[in-house]
């Protein structure tokens, strides 16, 4: 295995899906010559050359768009929109014309295509380029929806993407492109809809995602050594599809089950999996599911601040010591 950065499994990941299959292209704003402004695609350039890599307008309804049509003519793009911000920008093309087309052709027209999107805080970069919009994709049937933790999981569950006949929304968390982390060698391919258990516990279930792990599973061994409390973290990974088996049946074990959420706290993720929970597991359940997500107000860019407002570690040990006892 080789230990990459969050962002070297971004260019791994296209690079391996470009290798196997001329279809797949690339696209969008400062991806090519400049190597992205996060630098998650350095080197695609030179080895696949500017008519498979290409420089766009900055124009989120120029690359979605060329996107779309890229795909429904037999191509396999993966286009980059910066800040997922700006989804707001192209989001008719996303959830009006992209996510529909291949139901309301019944299976005529294919768009076969991944958006990659630099998501979340935690960088400091204020209201308009930090915000965590995984559940705005969710909400939308016919989109797909990943958000990895590592860079095994970027470069697994891109290549996953790239071949999913359905559009996939893939959000980077980037305040964890420069995180380090074994990959496997070689061609490397997961499975969309599926959750980790990357902590195992007996007394509550984590639901985090993304940037949230981490922080969940530092909070885990705070937990054990200072409280005693063993906490089962479980990495979503993929909102849609979801995987409930894993999800249900560990909250069922433990019987108690908190979400971290990056995301604002109305219509979070969190919430659906709270409901399904509810469902599902009521009479398994020996305490309510607890929610710690960012409070419902935009994102401010001072330090202190954006740290008050995204689910810390301090927060999700203290919140579960007074649920769990």
């Amino acid at each position: 295995m080789a230990e990459l950065t969050y962002r070297e499994a971004v260019a791994e990941g296209i690079a391996q899906e470009m290798r196997r299959d001329e279809n797949v292209v690339f696209l969008g704003e400062d991806v090519a010559d400049a190597g992205g402004v996060f630098k998650t695609t350095v080197g695609l350039l030179d080895e696949f050359g500017p008519v498979r890599v290409k420089d766009t307008p900055i124009s989120e309804q120029a690359i979605v768009g060329a996107a779309m049509g890229a795909a429904m003519t037999g191509l396999k793009p993966i286009a980059e929109i910066m800040f997922s911000d700006f989804f707001a920008v192209c989001w008719d093309l996303v959830a009006n014309q992209i996510a529909k087309s291949r139901y309301m052709t019944n299976g005529q027209v294919n768009v076969p295509l991944v958006i990659r999107t630099a998501n979340g805080g935690l960088v400091r970069f204020g209201a308009q380029h930090s915000q965590s919009v995984e559940n705005w994709a969710m909400m939308i049937p016919g989109l797909k929806v990943v958000a990895p933790s590592t860079p095994a999981d970027i470069k697994g569950l891109l290549a996953a993407a790239v071949r999913d006949p359905d559009p996939v929304i893939f959000f980077e968390q980037k305040s964890l492109y420069a995180n380090k982390g074994e990959v496997p060698d070689g061609e490397h391919v997961d499975q969309l809809g599926t959750a980790k258990i990357v902590r195992p516990g007996d007394d509550v279930t984590i639901l985090a995602l993304a940037a949230m792990v981490p922080r969940s599973i530092e909070a885990a061994e705070i937990l054990a050594a200072e409280d005693g409390i063993s906490a089962n973290v479980i990495d979503v990974r993929s909102l849609v599809p979801l995987d409930t088996k894993t999800i249900l049946g560990e909250v069922s074990r433990t019987g108690r089950v908190v979400t971290v959420e990056e995301n604002p706290r109305l219509c979070g993720w969190g919430a659906e999996l709270a409901s399904i929970i509810a469902e599902e597991c009521f009479y398994d359940l020996d305490m309510p599911v607890v929610r710690i997500t960012t409070p419902h107000v935009p994102l401010p860019a001072a330090d202190e601040l954006e740290d008050h407002a995204i689910p810390s570690v301090t927060r999700i040990v203290e919140t579960i010591r007074r649920e769990v006892d």
